[in-house]
């Protein structure tokens, strides 16, 4: 716990001020099914499972969310039978903190973590997660994948024996995602960004989300057997880069049906604080290969459409996996009375701005897919022998084009956790007092069951009655204003600056403040760059308003929404 009298570090209070000021041992399957660790307390009343499925670094490039070129059909089915949140946003756009976030329901100031080198029950508090909860309440509790980040973001256990009934899985091939792989047009095998393969000639003739989704479908296997309720979380790694995908989902993709984004160039009134150069990307051999000029690039256009190519079958090849993880729950009769959770840690640029990874807060950077599937609510189940979920091949089945009539308020990942408890029937975590560093469980997010339907098929949702209008708040840390090698990912020794960033339904507000690591507070007079962009007029957030609104009319009426937020809140009334 933070010593005594240390100021939250940039704490969202602060933050709505300067708002309001400038804008305005691991355990065998046999002995879970004999009850081992079993607490005390009764199952909950529902008796309903979870399903938690995350991608890593997957905007919302699916049919299901409107994009006609993906194809995506079986996350897109999953999508048909859910609700499905069209504005839902991570707190940070890199894997570790963000993970930690959602998994702790704390946003990054209170769990401290903003790079991936501390572990937040020594750093920050020692919180409760969202499997350790479910544990606690009588789950057997699952990790397979990428859930946690690994390493010491994580205590190098994925959170183990705190979070998981056993130690976490994951996939043996993992170790060789960045090695040199790729099969070049010389012969050689390169560590390239851009990496198609045949599966039976990686190493272990295998790719670790295949390995990840065996896996996953022999824990449902399992699961079904003992009888048990469970918290089967399942990480996919992909889209995330490099892109190491089977390479025949490349025929879903011909270059030359390929887009390129519609505002590659940085915007001119973007400060230069904001703005991340990518070296992730440009330490790739394929990348480095191009000679691009740092910090701004451009990558050339050919280029630009092989890696929005590899990133678009990439997606495709992670829903394959998802499709067999979802028939498997179909073939084990576990559909009819285990909730789905289908989301990503962040988004991912592709071009947009000049940028070619997360490290912002841009919406493409922050928001991400988020759905829910809820027997009995989302779809009605009449025999739990009903196929819910059937395989679609990508190959053969074109994706949904959208889905209209979704819920489209602010919604964060913070509000993973309370929204699970309640769909489970288990105490929803009260809110987090502030600060919350010494109180092991609570939430700063809040349930999102108010917006799902009364009833399978029915329309109406419990929210249709509410009078707040809901925000989604953002950050990402710099070490200066100007783009260094550092700049995306800092040190928290390093970090000089943050970035808070205020999305609502007509604009998203972003101002950088100065950020001091030793005691993790922020100077509210000492600003580096603000960001105001109108949603209607600029969706894809390419014009800063910034200072021409600080000098004109709109600047009441934005304060007078930020003036009204609550502390830890994150609600206009």
């Amino acid at each position: 716990m933070p010593p005594a009298g240390i100021p939250r570090a940039a704490s969202l209070w602060f933050l709505l001020g300067a708002f309001c000021v400038w804008l305005g041992s691991p355990m065998s399957a046999a002995a879970l099914a004999d009850g081992g660790q079993r607490p005390g307390r009764d199952f909950p009343h529902r008796g309903l499972n979870i399903l938690f499925v995350i991608a890593d670094d997957l905007r919302p490039a699916l049919g299901s969310y409107g994009d006609s070129l993906v194809k995506s059909p079986n996350i897109d089915q999953l999508a048909s039978k859910s609700v499905v949140f069209q504005n839902a946003f991570a707190q940070q756009a890199v894997c570790a903190p963000s993970r930690v976030s959602f998994l702790t329901s704390r946003r990054p100031d209170s769990t401290r973590l903003y790079d991936f080198n501390s572990y937040w029950r020594t750093h920050a508090g020692n919180y409760t997660t969202l499997p350790q909860y479910f544990k606690e309440n009588g789950y057997i509790t699952v990790s397979v994948g990428k859930i946690f980040h690994p390493g010491i973001s994580s205590n190098h256990s994925d959170d183990y024996p705190y979070s998981w009934s056993v130690l976490a899985f994951h996939p043996s091939s993992e170790k060789y995602e960045n090695t040199k792989v790729c099969k070049g047009k010389d012969g050689k095998l390169h560590a390239n960004l851009i990496c198609p393969v045949d599966v039976a000639e990686m190493p272990e003739a295998t790719l670790p989300d295949i390995q990840s989704t065996e896996e996953a479908i022999r824990w449902l296997k399992t699961l079904k057997r003992i009888k048990r309720n469970f918290f089967l979380a399942v990480g996919y790694h992909k889209p995330h880069i490099p892109f190491r995908y089977p390479r025949k989902f490349l025929k879903l993709y011909p270059l030359e049906n390929v887009t390129l984004a519609p505002d590659p160039a940085v915007p001119k009134k973007l400060p230069s604080v904001a703005y991340n150069p990518w070296m992730d990307l440009r330490q790739r051999e394929d990348v480095a290969a191009l000679n691009l000029s740092f910090p701004y690039g451009p990558i050339p256009k050919h280029f630009q459409r092989k890696i929005r190519q590899s990133y678009f079958a990439s997606v495709s090849y992670v829903d394959t996996l998802v499709g067999k993880l979802l028939d498997a729950l179909d073939e084990t009769e576990l559909s009819h009375n285990t909730v789905v959770v289908f989301t990503a840690d962040h988004g991912w640029s592709l071009g947009e701005h000049g940028e070619w990874a997360k490290y912002s807060n841009f919406d493409v950077a922050t928001r991400v897919p988020l759905m829910f599937y809820v027997p009995g609510v989302t779809t009605q189940i009449s025999d739990p022998g009903e196929k819910v979920f059937p395989f679609i091949d990508p190959f053969a089945q074109d994706s949904c084009s959208g889905l209209p009539g979704k819920p489209k308020e602010m919604v964060e990942l913070v509000s993973l956790f309370p929204t699970l408890a309640e769909l489970a029937g288990l105490a929803v975590p009260p809110a987090c007092p502030q600060p919350s560093f010494h109180v092991p469980l609570c939430s700063e997010g809040k349930s999102l069951v108010q917006y799902f339907p009364s009833s399978g098929g029915g329309q109406e949702s419990h929210g249709s009655k509410r009078k707040e209008t809901p925000v989604a708040f953002s950050q990402y840390p710099r070490p200066g204003d100007t783009p260094a090698p550092n700049s995306d990912l800092p040190l928290l020794q390093d970090i000089r600056v943050m970035g808070y960033s205020l999305r609502t339904a007509d604009y998203r507000c972003t101002i950088w403040f100065g950020f001091n690591p030793n005691n993790f507070t922020i100077d509210v007079k000492d600003i580096h760059g603000g960001e105001l962009y109108f949603e209607e007029s600029d969706p894809n957030e390419d014009h800063n308003r910034y200072n021409k609104v600080l000098r004109g009319s709109p600047i009441p009426k934005l304060c007078h929404l930020v003036d009204h937020l609550k502390l830890g809140s994150t609600s206009v009334q």
